[in-house]
């Protein structure tokens, strides 16, 4: 089978390789497209090794047909999706939105099942509370903010541009801001804080964000993109009894995975179907300029997420 492995020197390179061997409980599945991920980029670089026993490929999710029913499906992976075949285990994957585009699939598993997972199961989103959004352009982003509004939610987001804040309104977001133009911080207590704050940046955004939080808060740090270490203000977590939670999907085990995948699916794919939700494809290309997706995400800028066209 074609697939993108990871070289010695961190680059990308197409080769052939065999097909994997489906295990106790996995099935295999014929690889149409494939989500491009953050996790994928920092893999790459050599920051982000697989779990162990998990393929050394790239690639978190995909879209294909189960090769012993035929069904099309969208899969969540621990790694591999950047090939032709996939093994998957049976509970992490789900059937394809009805009326969703079978190649813009592979974009939707991941971020939605991280989305429900961290609002939804982890922090308890409510209707009524107020939300913090970081980065509410990218694929996680618009996901969490259409997400949040449809759960009854205010939203607020921060993104990188005057344009992107304006296209995220669009997608539901009460308040945007620019975060290059706007102290956030001030802005989000001008707005009355934070119930909840879903953080993609990590440790330096880590002493602000808990400023942020109401009483009774929740900040659910999702990635370290400004670094895996930070100042905790205890003395003001104690005082707002808040709650600082840190999560994972990759790690967790496949009846973990299958349980978060139950509940997207049951509150998800009806609002994917109807098209009150939708995950924004910025860009899709062929297998063999997967780099080129990874500079997408690094440069960042990009609206929504991207894939991977893999097979016919």
């Amino acid at each position: 089978m074609r697939a993108m492995r990871i070289t010695r020197d961190n680059t990308l390179e197409l080769a052939e390789l065999p097909e994997p061997v489906a295990g106790r409980g996995e099935v295999l599945v014929d690889v149409l497209a494939a989500g491009v991920n953050r996790a994928d980029v920092a893999q790459t670089a050599g920051h982000y090794p697989p779990p162990p026993g998990a393929s050394e490929l790239p690639g978190l999710e995909v879209s294909g047909r189960r090769r012993d029913t035929g069904e099309p499906v969208v899969a969540l992976l621990a790694g591999g999706g950047y090939a032709e075949v996939v093994a998957v285990p049976e509970q992490q994957q789900l059937p394809i939105p009805a009326g969703l585009d079978p190649v813009e699939a592979a974009g939707v598993l991941e971020v939605t099942a991280t989305v429900v997972s961290n609002l939804v199961i982890e922090a308890g989103l409510r209707a009524g509370e107020q939300v913090l959004i970081h980065g509410g352009s990218g694929g996680i982003g618009t996901t969490a903010v259409q997400l949040a509004r449809l759960l009854g939610a205010r939203v607020l987001t921060t993104v990188g541009s005057p344009e992107a804040a304006e296209r995220v309104r669009g997608l539901g977001a009460d308040v945007a801001w620019d975060r290059h133009t706007t102290d956030v911080p001030e802005a989000v207590r001008a707005e009355g804080g934070a119930d909840v704050i879903l953080d993609v940046i990590g440790g330096s955004a880590l002493a602000d964000n808990v400023g942020m939080l109401r009483e009774h808060g929740r900040l659910v740090i999702i990635g370290t993109l400004g670094g895996a270490s930070g100042e905790l203000p205890v003395g003001m977590l104690m005082g707002k009894r808040a709650r600082v939670i840190g999560t994972t999907l990759r790690s967790r085990d496949p009846e973990a995975k299958g349980a978060i995948l139950a509940r997207t699916r049951e509150l998800v794919w009806p609002w994917l179907e109807s098209g009150e939700l939708r995950v924004p494809i910025h860009a899709r290309l062929p297998l063999a300029d997967a780099a080129q997706a990874h500079r997408m995400l690094r440069e960042g800028g990009h609206w929504g997420t991207v894939v991977l066209e893999v097979g016919a």
